[in-house]
């Protein structure tokens, strides 16, 4: 049986963040906890939180105070903190005559079981990751541009291309760790024992565009890999050229040595 909060409205504000790299659920300390997988619990008066193992967390129904208050406690727990995080609002309205579903920007739900706002705060979750790393990976870009241009003159910087390569390595790194942890297009645990709630998910998950989304990061990040591997190719093809010049330098060197040393040897 589902239990069921907030019998008090007939609304609820929700907010999504994506706090930063992780939150340490184990060392959680001094709060009510409502239900698992994902971990949600009690915060403010009439609210309450789900917090993600990979840094988000999705507040229902809290106050201004409270909520500074929650994240403010919570902080503690979140690594490598982001100094700007991606955020997202939406209202939530009960609606027992209607399917449910996103209409004019509202989600509408039947009850407010603590299971639909797990699947709720599930896909506002996923949303905001993505929203991070689209941000991230559009900067990726604006600077993959200019190399690319770059590429056609004789004047490129060895140390451009270095620091570009660095960069995009660590965008990989970061994207690959974060999208994979999140399981983007993974249904959620939760489906498992309250499997009703299939197409709640699923009209929220096609709103979102979650999908879709993940698809379009997974090719940009697809070609951010090819560019790295190219940067790669080129300054490895650049070091074998000098390396070959240092040889026939080499061999120039030899020769007039032994030209001279026959000369030598010959006035002599």
């Amino acid at each position: 049986m589902q239990k069921l909060l907030f019998n008090h409205t007939d609304s609820l504000k929700v907010q999504a963040i994506f706090l930063g790299k992780e939150i340490n659920l184990q060392r959680l300390e001094n709060y009510v906890c409502l239900a698992t997988m994902p971990l949600t619990v009690r915060a403010g008066e009439h609210g309450c939180a789900v917090l993600m193992n990979y840094g988000a967390v999705v507040l229902f129904n809290l106050e201004a105070m409270e909520k500074v208050a929650f994240l403010s406690e919570l902080s503690s727990q979140v690594k490598e903190s982001f100094d700007n995080p991606e955020t997202e609002e939406v209202e939530v309205y009960l609606d027992v005559a209607q399917s449910e579903r996103v209409k004019e920007g509202k989600i509408l739900l039947h009850e407010f079981s603590i299971e639909r706002l797990q699947i709720v705060a599930d896909i506002l979750a996923k949303s905001v990751v993505l929203s991070q790393y689209e941000t991230s990976l559009a900067n990726v870009f604006d600077q993959i541009e200019p190399f690319a241009a770059s590429l056609q003159r004789e004047n490129r910087s060895r140390r451009q291309s270095r620091e570009l390569l660095r960069q995009l390595g660590t965008t990989l790194l970061i994207e690959h760790k974060i999208v994979g942890r999140v399981e983007i297009i993974d249904k959620p645990e939760l489906l498992w024992e309250s499997p009703q709630l299939e197409n709640l998910y699923l009209r929220l998950e096609d709103e979102y565009e979650i999908r879709e989304r993940h698809n379009a990061l997974e090719r940009k990040l697809e070609l951010i890999s090819r560019t790295a591997q190219t940067v790669l190719d080129f300054m490895q093809h650049s070091s074998s050229q000098r390396v070959e010049w240092y040889v026939v330098i080499l061999i120039v060197v030899e020769i007039l040595l032994s030209l001279y040393d026959i000369i030598f040897n010959r006035n002599c």
